[in-house]
C-alpha cells in the first residue's frame, strides 16, 4: 500500500507542477504599429489564459463575398479563398489570438479582441487580395549591401545587440571592418542556412519584431540596392529546435500579378509521384509569363500574397506559357492544396463586404468578468458548505480534491492556449457542480457498504468500484454532447464546449484518483477501528 500511495502522490505532484507551470505569466513580444505606421516590437506580460472578445472588448465582423456586380461562379470556393486572404493579414493587427472561421457556406466571422481601431480593421479585412510573382535577389545585391546598411544605421544612432553566436550569423560572415567595432544592427539578426535560396535569410523568431522595425526604417530603405525590396515569409520555419521567420530580398518589379491568373489546382504528378500545383493564365498573362520565364531559367521566383512570400520560392526550370506547374518536392498534397488556394485567392473575383458588425467595449468586459467571478465563487462556496456539512470528513477530502480540480482545469485550458469567454465561465461554473457529483456517487456507495458491515478499507474500495460505471457513463455522454457543440458551434459556443470538456476530464481525474488517494492517506494513518466520517 505504501508503494501504491507513493506512486499516486508522485503523479498528483507532477500534475500540479504541470498545471502551475502552464499558468505562469510570460513576457511575449507582439508586432504593433507605431504612430508612424511602422510595425514595432512591443513586449507585454501575458497570462497564458487570454480573454475573449466579450470580456476584453474588441470587434466582431461577419463578412460575405460581394456579389452586387454579378453572381460569383463558385461562391464556396471564393469564400475559401477569401478566408485564406484574411488569415494572411492577422499580423497587421498585433492580435495574439484572433478568431477567423468560416460559418456555413457563405460567411466568414472575424473576432479581434483588444483592438482599438475598428475602422482600420474593417479596411484591412475588406481589402482585395494582391498576388504577385517576383524573382528573388539572384545576384545577392542585398547581402553585398549589408555592410553599408549597418554603417548607416550606426551613424544614425541605431545599435545592435550582442553578436549572434550562430555560425550562420551574417554579422560574422561579412567581415565588415566598420561592424567589427560596433555590433551590426541588422546583419547580426540575419542567419543563413545551406538550403537557402538566393536572396533568402532567416531571423530568429524572438528577434523578428526588432528586425521588422529595422528594415522599415528610412535609413535601411534608402540604402537598399536599386530595384530590390525586402519582404517577410508568411510562416515561420523550424530549424532544429529553433523557430525562424524567413526574410526575402526580391526584385521590386513583379513578373506577373494575380489579375492574369484564372485557375490553380493541386495534383500528383504521375511521373514523379510528387505533389504539384498546376495553374492557368489569361492569354495576355501567358505571353508575359513566357517571355519572363525564358529570361529567368534556373532563377527562383517568389509567390507573394499581400506582400508576404508563401512557402519557399520554387525554381524556374523551363519556359512557361499560359499553363504551367509548380513543383513542390517532398511537400504533401495538403501543402499543395494550400498553395493552390493562395494562388486562387490572389485572383479573388469579388471583394468582401461586411454584413454584421459589433464593437464590444472594455467596460462590458469588466462587468462580465466581475459577474462571472461572482457566479463561480458563490456556486463554489455553496457546494463546499453543503458537501462538508453533509459528508463531514469525506466532504473535506472532496473539497481538497475540488481545489486541485480547479487547478487542473485552468492548467489544461492554458496548455491548449484557450481563450476565456463569458460562456466559457459558465461552462466552468457548470463543471464545478459536475466535479462534486462524481464524489457524491462515490460517497453514497461507500455509505451503503459501511451500512452492510464492511470495514473502512473494503467499503472505500467497493464504493469507488461500484460508482465507476455511473461516473464514466455520465461524463462520457456529456463529453459527446460538448464535442457536438464544439464541432458545429461558433466562437462563444466553442468556448463553452472546450471549458466543459476540460472540466469533465479534470473532474474525473480528481474524483476517481485524487479523492481516492486522500482516502488512502486517511486509511494509512487511522486505526482499523476508527469510524469513517461520511
Amino acid at each position: 500500500m505504501l508503494s501504491t500511495l507513493r506512486n499516486r502522490l508522485i503523479l498528483i505532484l507532477l500534475l500540479v507542477a504541470w498545471s502551475g507551470w502552464s499558468l505562469v505569466p510570460r513576457d511575449i513580444t507582439i508586432r504593433a504599429p507605431g504612430p508612424d505606421g511602422v510595425m514595432r516590437d512591443d513586449t507585454i506580460r501575458r497570462v497564458p489564459l487570454s480573454l475573449g472578445l466579450d470580456l476584453q472588448g474588441g470587434i466582431h465582423l461577419a463578412l460575405e463575398v460581394d456579389q452586387s456586380k454579378g453572381p460569383v461562379a463558385n461562391p464556396s470556393d471564393a469564400l475559401d479563398r477569401a478566408l485564406t486572404v484574411v488569415r494572411t493579414r492577422v499580423d497587421e493587427f498585433g492580435v495574439a489570438e484572433p478568431l477567423i472561421q468560416k460559418v456555413g457556406t457563405d460567411r466568414i466571422v472575424v473576432e479581434l479582441a483588444g483592438i482599438d481601431d475598428p475602422a482600420r480593421a474593417k479596411a484591412v479585412v475588406q481589402r482585395s487580395a494582391f498576388l504577385e510573382w517576383r524573382i528573388t535577389d539572384m545576384q545577392q545585391q542585398f547581402r553585398d549591401a549589408l555592410p553599408a546598411i549597418d554603417r548607416a544605421l550606426v551613424a544614425a544612432g541605431v545599435r545592435g545587440g550582442a553578436r549572434a553566436a550562430s555560425p550562420g550569423g551574417l554579422g560574422q560572415l561579412l567581415g565588415d571592418s566598420a561592424a567589427a567595432d560596433e555590433p551590426a544592427p541588422l546583419s547580426t539578426l540575419l542567419v543563413t542556412f545551406p538550403d537557402n535560396v538566393p536572396g533568402e535569410f532567416h531571423v530568429p523568431r524572438e528577434d523578428f519584431p526588432r528586425a521588422d522595425s529595422l528594415i522599415n526604417l528610412p535609413t535601411v530603405r534608402q540604402n537598399l540596392p536599386r530595384g530590390i525590396e525586402l519582404v517577410w515569409g508568411s510562416e515561420d520555419d523550424s530549424k532544429g529546435a529553433r523557430s525562424y521567420r524567413p526574410l526575402y530580398a526580391v526584385e521590386r518589379r513583379p513578373v506577373l500579378s494575380g489579375e492574369q491568373l484564372t485557375d490553380a489546382r493541386a495534383t500528383i504528378d504521375p511521373t514523379t509521384n510528387q505533389a504539384v500545383v498546376t495553374f492557368e493564365l489569361t492569354r495576355s498573362g501567358g505571353r508575359i509569363f513566357q517571355r519572363e520565364t525564358r529570361e529567368h531559367i534556373n532563377d527562383f521566383m517568389a509567390i507573394m500574397l499581400d506582400g508576404r512570400v508563401f512557402r519557399k520560392p520554387p525554381v524556374i526550370r523551363s519556359e512557361i506559357g499560359r499553363r504551367g506547374q509548380i513543383e513542390l518536392g517532398t511537400a504533401s498534397l495538403q501543402e499543395a492544396n494550400d498553395l493552390a488556394l493562395v494562388l486562387r485567392a490572389g485572383a479573388l473575383p469579388a471583394p468582401l463586404h461586411i454584413v454584421e458588425e459589433r464593437t464590444v467595449g472594455p467596460s462590458l468586459g469588466r462587468d462580465s468578468i466581475e459577474q462571472g467571478k461572482r457566479a463561480v465563487l458563490v456556486s463554489a462556496l455553496a457546494i463546499v458548505i453543503c458537501v462538508v456539512a453533509y459528508y463531514r470528513l469525506a466532504g473535506v477530502l472532496a473539497v481538497l480534491a475540488l481545489m486541485l480540480y480547479g487547478l487542473f482545469t485552468l492548467g489544461g485550458l492554458a496548455s491548449l492556449g484557450a481563450t476565456i469567454t463569458l460562456p466559457g465561465l459558465a461552462g466552468f461554473a457548470l463543471s464545478v457542480g459536475m466535479a462534486v457529483d462524481a464524489n457524491v456517487l462515490i460517497f453514497e456507495r461507500i455509505r451503503e457498504e459501511l451500512q452492510g458491515g464492511k470495514t473502512n478499507r473494503l467499503a472505500v474500495d467497493a464504493g469507488f468500484e461500484n460508482a465507476m460505471s455511473a461516473i464514466v457513463d455520465s461524463n462520457l455522454t456529456t463529453i459527446i454532447t460538448a464535442a457536438f457543440l464544439f464541432q458545429f458551434g461558433t466562437g462563444p459556443v466553442k468556448g463553452f464546449a472546450v471549458t466543459l470538456i476540460i472540466g469533465i476530464v479534470a473532474s474525473f481525474i480528481t474524483a476517481v484518483f485524487v479523492t481516492r488517494t486522500l482516502f488512502l492517506i486517511w486509511l494509512q494513518r487511522a486505526s482499523a477501528t476508527k469510524e469513517l466520517s461520511i
